[in-house]
């Protein structure tokens, strides 16, 4: 069966107001228009709607089952149109992103809390994973934006956008006090526990390559699953640690840790942007894209 939907619209307005006037006002259309609608409707479901009086009128019973399901639908489709006019607004949207630790402390928090600021009505959804998990979840489609670190090892259509550099450091606690003021080799590690991120995660990757390009190979004694546990260890004397000079900066204030300087210099990273050219973006993606792109 293949009804025209501008007489369930009409219908709904007319079950509504139980009148074909009032619906005509409503409608901006004249009543001989509703009317013809109606008895058009009637026709083709093939049953009574409505029953008419002096007094207005009454839906039948089989008029009352189609309104609950008239109603239902056209509701949904109004709330759908408030939604989409307050997205173009900027009134109100929702924004789903991916961020670690050094991400989040490193440049997202200022920049939510300015969005926030600028559009207190979006919702932001923020998913706490590592860069392979951020960067598998962008590609499946369930998050907009992910602001991770590099390594990030994405190809086309994703897009990595540099967003902010940092370094990270070699830190140790008071159980390694003795070294102090000492200047170490990458070779010289080895006599000594290691803590970072595991095999899975870009880190790893990233730091077993630097001690490959050194002749060396990366042994850990301690894998973390997330940037945030590192420092904790080293300070309970675990292990020495490698963390962005961002997130052991209190530690370091503190002397709750303190710096091992390294002859081998660590390649600094970034922090980066990725997102997926296929996919467009919604209102509140873009406003935050706009200000990580921000100086």
């Amino acid at each position: 069966m293949s009804v025209n939907y501008d007489y369930y619209r009409t219908f709904y307005f007319v079950a509504k107001s139980r009148s074909f006037s009032r619906a005509a006002e409503i409608m901006l259309s004249s009543q001989p228009n509703v009317t013809r609608a109606m008895n058009n409707l009637e026709q083709e479901l093939g049953c009574r709607l409505f029953v008419r009086s002096n007094r207005g009128i009454t839906l039948t019973p089989e008029g009352e089952k189609l309104f609950a399901h008239v109603s239902v639908a056209y509701e949904q489709l109004q709330a759908g149109e408030t939604e989409l006019a307050n997205n173009k607004s900027l009134q109100s949207g929702t924004v789903s992103i991916a961020a670690n630790e050094t991400a989040l402390h490193g440049i997202l928090l200022p920049k939510l809390r300015q969005l926030h600021k600028n559009y207190p009505g979006f919702r932001i959804r923020i998913a706490n994973y590592a860069t392979p998990q951020a960067i598998l979840a962008l590609k499946n489609g369930l998050l907009e934006l992910a602001v991770v670190t590099t390594p990030t090892g994405v190809r086309k259509p994703l897009r990595e956008v540099p967003l902010k550099p940092f370094q990270e450091i070699l830190i140790g606690g008071p159980e390694f006090s003795f070294l102090k003021g000492e200047t170490l080799c990458l070779k010289d590690l080895q006599s000594y526990p290691l803590i970072c991120l595991g095999a899975d995660t870009k880190t790893f990757e990233f730091y077993d390559r630097f001690f490959w390009e050194h002749g060396l190979a990366l042994h850990l004694d301690m894998e973390t699953a997330t940037t945030d546990q590192v420092l904790p260890l080293v300070k309970s004397g675990l292990g020495l640690g490698f963390l962005p000079e961002t997130l052991a900066a209190e530690a370091l204030e503190r002397k709750e840790v303190f710096q091992i300087h390294l002859k081998e210099s660590i390649p600094e990273r970034n922090i980066c942007l990725v997102k997926d050219t296929l996919r467009p973006l919604s209102i509140a993606a873009k406003e935050l894209e706009k200000l990580l792109r921000q100086p």
